[in-house]
């Protein structure tokens, strides 16, 4: 039995560090940008769903009111039909190290992964193999099957550490000159470990393949640079860490050497060379609007706006400064707090093979999770027995993070008993 005096002297001396660092963060100011949650002590889901900013029902309701409401359909002159590409290239800019004209908005996750890779899976015949993680999220992993079952193609598997992800080992084991592509998550999103992007995209360029990365777990949180590490193509959500809401749209990063060369297989209107000349057969932009198909979704583009401000004044860096000091500070309560009580630290203990959620493992975490969700401390549950400590840098705090991992403790002690 833990002696109650020994536990609040851990609890005390964490609470004063977690005060320390608040103090010290230069991004601390930028709490206030967002929306409170009443009856929430701690959200630490961050990296499933980022917090709305303050003012965000206003710029939702002047969307309505102005650009919508009083301009009509006029606004897609003066200002819509070019929001996905310059909001794109805003993305690329503040969060990829992408120069103008490679990024745009449009459709879901799924969807774009779906292009891309179906467009890269047959830009070669002479290759036939796409390769993928075993454990990659559910989204890559079926589209792959579905992609190399529409074209004859065959699925390789890398079967990586759970903890440490993919490294560069891994996927030299596996490809060839057959392989097509190769798609990978930039950060996992069970562990949290940190791919080496630089890396591993010029191991799949020494044996002519095209490489793609998923960035929903690191884009607005790690900063990158797509062009000069030679990326092919990515895509990302932007309800996480850019915090554009439920279901906001997805982003594609297609290099400017593939734009008009590889061919995506949803031939819609919007990504056609001429899209009013309605004319008799399919012609493709030689641009990055070749991405878009249907009509953007333009309303599900206004909230992240506020979110690529908040970066811009921050930058990046700053940010994932930021994550490095609330992970690493996630990982020192947990082993303070929950390692004595038999809880696996899952994610890597180097903050610099980790993106920005710390995940903890135990047996009894589906209860302890419900129960936290009854109290106000929001954290995620991934099955089998893993809690994900998602902290989004610019909307969380240190003695919030605390608070959760103190939450977890109290919880679990109390399943126990």
């Amino acid at each position: 039995m833990t002696d109650t005096r020994d536990s609040t002297r851990i609890d005390d001396a964490l609470l004063e560090a977690a005060r320390s660092l608040d103090a010290a963060d230069p991004l601390h100011a930028h709490l206030a940008a967002f929306a409170d949650a009443p009856g929430v002590g701690a959200y630490l889901d961050g990296n499933s769903l980022g917090r709305p900013l303050r003012d965000t029902p206003e710029k939702l309701a002047a969307f309505v009111r102005d650009d919508w409401g009083t301009r009509l359909i006029r606004s897609w002159d003066e200002q819509w039909m070019a929001l996905p590409m310059e909001l794109g290239d805003r993305i690329g800019s503040l969060t990829l190290g992408a120069a103008a004209g490679q990024t745009v908005v449009a459709d879901s996750t799924s969807v774009l992964i779906y292009k891309l890779m179906r467009a890269a899976a047959t830009a070669d015949p002479t290759r036939t193999e796409l390769v993928i993680e075993a454990g990659n999220f559910p989204t890559d992993r079926f589209m792959a099957e579905g992609v190399a079952a529409e074209t004859g193609m065959t699925v390789r598997w890398i079967e990586p550490d759970p903890v440490l992800g993919v490294r560069i080992a891994d996927v030299v084991a596996v490809i060839s000159d057959k392989t097509a592509l190769v798609s990978l998550s930039h950060v996992d999103y069970r562990s949290g470990a940190l791919a080496d992007m630089p890396g591993i995209t010029d191991a799949v360029h020494q044996v002519g393949a095209l490489m793609m990365w998923d960035l929903c777990h690191s884009a607005g949180i790690i900063p990158m640079q797509l062009d000069a590490w030679g990326v092919d193509m990515a895509v990302g959500c932007t309800y996480k860490y850019l915090n554009g809401g439920p279901g906001s749209p997805a982003f594609a990063y297609l290099r400017r050497e593939h734009q008009g060369t590889l061919r995506q297989p949803i031939q819609g209107w919007w990504s056609a060379a001429d899209i009013f000349a309605m004319g008799p057969e399919y012609v493709p932009a030689g641009d990055i609007r070749q991405l878009l198909s249907g009509t953007p979704p333009v309303t599900s583009m206004v909230a992240m706006q506020g979110m690529l401000d908040l970066i811009e004044q921050a930058s990046i860096e700053a940010v994932r400064a930021k994550a490095v000091s609330l992970t690493d500070f996630a990982v020192r309560a947990y082993d303070e707090l929950l390692a004595p009580l038999d809880v696996r630290l899952l994610s890597p203990r180097d903050a610099e093979l980790r993106g920005g959620h710390v995940t903890i493992g135990h047996p009894d975490f589906r209860a302890v999770t419900q129960r936290l969700w009854a109290d106000g401390i929001i954290p995620d549950f991934r099955f089998p027995d893993g809690i994900r400590l998602g902290l989004s840098p610019l909307s969380t705090s240190h003695v919030e993070t605390l608070t959760g991992v103190l939450a977890v403790r109290d919880a679990l002690e109390s399943h126990d008993r």
